[in-house]
């Protein structure tokens, strides 16, 4: 059976929700969205600093329970129905050192943010999806899922792996109900906050910024590509998955890193 794709407006029709669509990744995502037709709703503790009047905003913290009601009932009230969940949200805040400086709350509070943040969604938008026969959802894990650096992200690392295992199992859950379920796991992308730190280290260190971009690469094992991604190859990504010519796909974890994982 052949397949009619509209590349320009293939998402006509369908309303989609990114959470920490407000800046980064994120923000490239909910725009590349947008423009192939999606109605799209972004979500974060603040609101974007460069204003789009086409980008519905939420604000919550998904962290907590109650952050994810308050954007459920207003998805769904104002739209009636979710098609494309897109869990992006996360980040690690923990402080460096290894195992025995992480405290109890400090692995609570990053298993909440890049664990249970997407779990909750996923509980509280299925059921609509699962009437319907139809719905997509990307879980954004990382590279670090796999290839750990403990001695600064050791609970994010192990939070997004268990990321992956629900993602896969949830898949084979829901894929007989007409529901896709991905993962993309990307490296190391240059975002604006990562320009900001590249200049805070080549300040500390008295080098450039390519100088401190390479230290970060080297750090990482080294990235074959030789450089990070950009927020919009990421977006170009997610963008191809939730679109009508990805229909085939489902249970699958998706990784854009430039060649930094140096093992099959």
């Amino acid at each position: 059976m052949k397949h009619q794709f509209n590349f320009n407006n293939e998402l006509k029709g369908k309303t989609a929700l990114v959470t920490g669509g407000t800046k980064g990744a994120g923000r490239s995502i909910a725009e590349r969205l947008l423009a192939a037709g999606a109605t799209v709703i972004i979500t974060a503790r603040n609101p974007p600093e460069e204003k789009n009047s086409d980008l519905y905003f939420i604000a919550a913290d998904l962290s907590k329970p109650e952050g994810t009601q308050i954007v459920v009932e207003e998805v769904l009230d104002k739209f009636g129905k979710l098609d494309i969940l897109i869990n992006n949200m996360g980040g690690s805040e923990t402080k460096g050192g290894g195992f025995a400086v992480l405290t109890d709350e400090e692995w609570l509070k990053s298993i909440q943010t890049n664990l249970l943040s997407p779990v909750r969604l996923d509980r509280a938008f299925l059921p609509q999806m699962i009437e319907r026969k139809t719905g997509t959802i990307i879980h954004i894990a990382s590279i670090q899922a796999r290839l750990p650096l403990y001695d600064s992200t050791l609970p994010y690392a192990a939070a997004k792996a268990g990321l992956l295992n629900y993602s896969k199992s949830l898949s084979n859950e829901v894929a007989t109900k007409g529901i896709r379920v991905l993962t993309v796991s990307p490296g190391w992308i240059m975002t604006d906050a990562s320009e900001r730190m590249m200049e805070r280290i080549a300040e500390s260190s008295k080098s450039t910024i390519e100088e401190a971009t390479e230290s970060v690469m080297n750090a990482l094992g080294g990235i074959p590509f030789g450089r990070p991604s950009q927020p919009e190859e990421v977006a170009e990504l997610v963008g191809f998955l939730v679109s009508p010519r990805a229909n085939y796909l489902t249970g699958t974890e998706f990784i854009i890193d430039g060649g930094t994982i140096p093992t099959i």
